[in-house]
């Protein structure tokens, strides 16, 4: 649990992940969501809705350490521009960022700050869309090849694991934070809808660089909370 927290924070001090590290991540992902969904509740009493959903993803942001938020902009340089395959990796490595990837981030983080904006504060619902994304991550990580066997990195110390586990204990944690929503029906729909666009990103992932890589995990998540939110967000 500790090493999840220092994984997917900057909280605590930092520890070195091993393959038991992603049991944990639906959990961490759990209170991640139910921390921002607090800051949301609580802005939203004091500031317009606008401001409000505006600190909740700066407080995302910041409680991540904008690990994902990279993730999504490396993945968004490597996989989005004609390049083959090694190019891709090696523009994904390197510490700079392009235009595919600032483009995905200035969209993604505007339009998750809309969405916020334009449905009432629920923190089961955050808790139980950000419960969900990191069992996404998590189950890649163990279904998926990694894109860089052989060269070592840091995902290569979470393979070696069946998926199957963490998948049951995620989506088991998310139908229960789910359940606790207003809008239950919605919040499932959202959940779903959130593992079928990381599925969609992780599939373009591993067509264009041969599986995923710790970047791809953050971007596939960070899509799919994003899809939820439309989600729960749509109008009717």
């Amino acid at each position: 649990m500790i090493a999840a927290l220092a994984f997917l924070t900057p909280l605590g001090r930092a520890r070195e992940p091993d393959r038991t590290t992603f049991d944990w991540f639906p959990l961490v992902g759990a209170l991640l969501g139910a921390a921002v969904g607090l800051v949301w509740w609580g802005a939203n009493e004091l500031w317009s809705p606008l401001v409000a959903a505006t600190l909740a993803v700066a407080a995302d942001v910041a409680l991540t350490g904008a690990l994902h938020v990279d993730g999504l902009a490396d993945t968004a340089d490597g996989v989005l521009p004609h390049l083959d395959r090694d190019r891709r990796l090696a523009v994904m490595a390197e510490p700079d960022v392009g235009a595919f990837g600032v483009t995905a981030v200035v969209l993604t983080l505007g339009l998750r700050i809309a969405l916020l904006a334009s449905v009432r504060p629920d923190v089961a619902l955050t808790a139980a869309l950000w419960c969900a994304s990191r069992t996404l991550m998590a189950v890649v990580a163990r279904a998926v090849p990694y894109a860089r066997a052989g060269e070592g990195g840091l995902a290569a110390a979470f393979l070696g694991r069946a998926p199957l586990p963490v998948a049951v204990l995620g989506a088991a944690l998310t139908t229960a934070l789910c359940l606790l929503a207003p809008a239950i029906g919605r919040t499932l729909v959202a959940a779903v809808a959130l593992a079928l666009a990381g599925a969609a990103v992780t599939a373009l992932a591993r067509r264009r660089l041969g599986g995923f890589t710790g970047d791809v995990l953050g971007a596939a998540g960070l899509i799919g909370e994003t899809v939820g939110l439309l989600v729960v967000a749509a109008r009717g």
